[in-house]
């Protein structure tokens, strides 16, 4: 039990398992550089670098732009997620040369004597040398719910955790050899997990690459077969291919995605799957534990009610708080008022788990005592049963001391908990967005919920009384009450199944291993920062600095991502949309493609690449809801549809003029974007008024409007222009896919 010397250390395996909170440099790069989408535009570019002119190869230069963007901003991303990764990591407690050390969990060696104690997350295998009551939770390597008796001689695993009692254990396996070392990486790495917004933009992307194929090389045959000059053909054909592809979609979406973390982890909170941006703006559900959430850490001794004056109670209160190494809360705030009593040496102890709500200990001479909660040791018979229950309706919490020879109660003690002064804003706040709060508490909640005015608090319900096995009369208890007190662990994982089962996105709160089943089924696990390790390990959002009002930050960081990226896809796929249409009807004509590649970079720009980028980046607190590809869709296509129909009557009404058909684009996407603007706020009509400001300069500075090869145009391209953008209203609000 001294642990490996100095010496040993030093020669020893060290617990080498690299951290990945984000790809690779290499990764990145990658990611960014090496499209479909730029393969494509890459070999557009080259044709027009040698068939056309270098000003319709302005285009090209997205691909720079997109793929520096890209990587600069998950760059970022990747510093911020790293940084805080430091900061979450929970140091390990070994023995070495006879002294108790904390460390990191990359610094354990082979051989290492590590200490543990409820909440401590297992990062190594090995095997148990010292036990006091331990028990160790299997159920994220297992499932099985039930926490495992740990005896001197066990095998424990990496990826359990200690939920009661204490003990030690020699790592016997480390770094990659470890049972669970991928598993702890994958917990704390760059997912993809499953994104309803990820799956949608993916399918805009392989249902389009499918169409430019055979779409471009109809467009390119029409306008080789029936244009003199073969330049002036290519030119037409990229024009027509390069608008269909929507560029910056993906680019926008990566951008949303990076800077939604970067952003929360300057409010410290941090983010360990990029998808829980998403689960953040689709809650509707969110349910807190009150112990740490509602109310702020530790508890103060309160009134000792003695129920027997023959007992020894300060010695058995100061006995009981002193006998585990690792005391909860309880225990440290009896400690504050009762020294550990010479002549109490325990020879049998229970120690206190959430499961039980009890803990208690065999003292040589002086019997066995308990301690725990009243409703769980006392007979509802006894009169200490109701005065407990009196207590507890005044918000104290209360717990009972009692001798268990003889089954009897000797004294009944109070705690006092403090609520947090940000909680009563907090809850406000969710109440006013439509997310329905449920408190739930392995303790009685109901004085701490009316205090707060949380609906339904002054009726608590006693989950002691639920149905057990019946998830539909569960859910529909769920649905109709707000707080709920004497929950188990197992059951606030039920509780979190029934509410999915009606169709909520649940978000769960927690800090003690009580909650981290719960966490772990959760659409959304929130872990708050001075929680163990083990809730920190399963949450995919932790609360670093344990501030409960930074909640209402980081679901209106959700659902601006959200929100904002449905926006920039309305702009990019109408931009599909009608590049398609356009290059259908041109395709089967043959006649000429109504505006050339740099006509097309000039209006992208000013009605979708430059405002997408400050659309999406833009607050709100719109809550996200399904069907995500369904809506966009309902708006891009009629958008677009109606965008190529005008187009194409403005280019016949010049006379093949194309002028006048971007003239007529330009109208009908400013308006689009307009639209998809809204609401408007003064710095959204400042940006659609810079960029008609600047589409005006173009047509009017000589510089400019030789550059880009534009004429007059013409006002009847004003005027069909005008008609279109009224149409693609109309169009909107027989859909409803926009709000108001």
């Amino acid at each position: 039990m001294e642990g490996l010397t100095s010496a040993q250390v030093a020669a020893a395996k060290t617990n080498d398992v690299p951290r990945r909170t984000s790809r690779s440099l290499s990764a990145i790069i990658r990611a960014n550089v090496l499209t479909l989408f730029n393969l494509v535009i890459g070999v557009l570019w080259a044709l027009i670098l040698i068939f056309g002119e270098w000003q319709d190869s302005l285009f090209g230069l997205v691909i720079v732009a997109n793929a520096m963007i890209g990587i600069v901003q998950e760059l970022r991303a990747k510093r911020t997620l790293d940084r805080l990764a430091v900061v979450n990591e929970a140091p390990v407690t070994v023995r070495r040369d006879g002294r108790d050390q904390q460390i990191h969990s990359r610094h354990i060696v082979l051989g290492d004597l590590i200490l543990l104690g409820p909440g401590d997350r297992l990062l190594v295998d090995g095997e148990v040398v010292a036990a006091q009551g331990l028990e160790i939770d299997e159920s994220l390597l297992t499932g099985e719910a039930d926490p495992v008796r740990k005896q001197p001689g066990d095998q424990v695993l990496s990826g359990s955790f200690a939920v009661a009692g204490s003990g030690a254990f020699t790592a016997t396996r480390v770094g990659e050899d470890a049972y669970a070392a991928q598993l702890t990486e994958q917990a704390s790495a760059f997912s993809l997990a499953h994104s309803e917004l990820r799956d949608g933009v993916t399918k805009f992307i392989k249902y389009i690459t499918w169409l430019v194929i055979p779409i471009g090389t109809l467009l390119l045959y029409s306008q080789v077969r029936n244009d003199e000059d073969f330049g002036s053909a290519i030119t037409g054909a990229v024009a027509g291919i390069v608008t269909m592809i929507p560029e910056g979609l993906v680019l926008m979406t990566s951008i949303a995605f990076a800077v939604g973390v970067v952003r929360l982890g300057q409010r410290n909170a941090l983010v360990q799957e990029l998808p829980a941006i998403e689960g953040l703006a689709r809650v509707d559900v969110l349910c807190l534990d009150k112990t740490g959430t509602l109310t702020a850490g530790g508890m103060e001794l309160g009134e000792v009610i003695r129920l027997r004056d023959d007992a020894p109670i300060d010695d058995a209160l100061g006995a009981l708080a002193h006998v585990d190494s690792h005391p909860n809360a309880t225990a440290q705030a009896i400690q504050a008022g009762y020294a550990s009593p010479p002549g109490w040496t325990a020879t049998e102890l229970v120690p206190f788990s959430s499961a039980r709500k009890w803990s208690g200990a065999t003292f040589d001479g002086h019997g066995s005592w308990s301690l725990g909660a009243p409703d769980v040791l006392l007979s509802p018979d006894h009169q200490a049963y109701g005065t407990a229950a009196t207590l507890a309706a005044t918000g104290a919490r209360v717990i009972a001391l009692c001798r268990t020879e003889e089954n009897e109660p000797v004294a009944l003690i109070t705690l006092k908990q403090r609520i947090r002064p940000d909680a009563h804003e907090t809850l406000q706040y969710f109440a006013a967005q439509g997310v329905t709060v449920k408190v739930i508490s392995g303790d009685s909640p109901g004085a701490v919920a009316a205090a707060l005015e949380i609906p339904g608090g002054e009726r608590a319900v006693d989950a002691r009384t639920l149905p057990p096995d019946d998830q539909e009369k569960l859910a529909e208890i769920l649905e109709d009450n707000t707080v709920f007190g004497r929950v188990t662990p197992q059951q606030k994982r039920q509780f979190v199944a029934a509410l999915q089962s009606r169709g909520h996105t649940v978000a769960m709160t927690g800090d003690g291993v009580n909650d981290v089943l719960a966490l772990k089924d959760a659409d959304l696990g929130i872990a708050m920062g001075a929680g163990s390790p083990a809730t920190k390990a399963v949450a995919q959002v932790v609360l670093l600095d344990d501030r409960f009002d930074s909640l209402p930050e980081v679901v209106a960081e959700g659902r601006r991502v959200l929100a904002n990226i449905e926006r920039v896809s309305n702009l990019f796929l109408t931009k599909t949309f009608y590049a398609i249409a356009l290059s259908l009807v041109v395709g089967v004509l043959g006649v000429m493609f109504p505006f050339a590649p740099r006509h097309s970079t000039l209006v992208n720009a000013l009605t979708i690449g430059a405002p997408a980028l400050f659309l999406a980046l833009a607050p709100t607190l719109e809550r996200a809801e399904s069907g995500f590809v369904p809506r966009v869709l309902r708006f891009a296509v009629p958008a677009g549809l109606i965008t190529a129909a005008a187009v194409m009557l403005s280019f016949w009404a010049g006379g093949g003029d194309r002028t006048s058909a971007v003239v007529t684009l330009f109208i009908v996407t400013w308006w689009i974007l307009a639209l998809v603007a809204r609401p408007l706020r003064p710095w959204k009509v400042l940006l659609i008024g810079v960029m008609a400001v600047l589409f005006a300069l173009a047509l009017a500075v000589p510089f400019t409007r030789q550059f880009f090869a534009l004429g007059a145009g013409g006002w009847a391209a004003v005027a069909i222009g005008a008609v279109a953008a009224a149409a693609i209203s109309a169009a909107v609000k027989l859909t409803g896919t926009l709000r108001p």
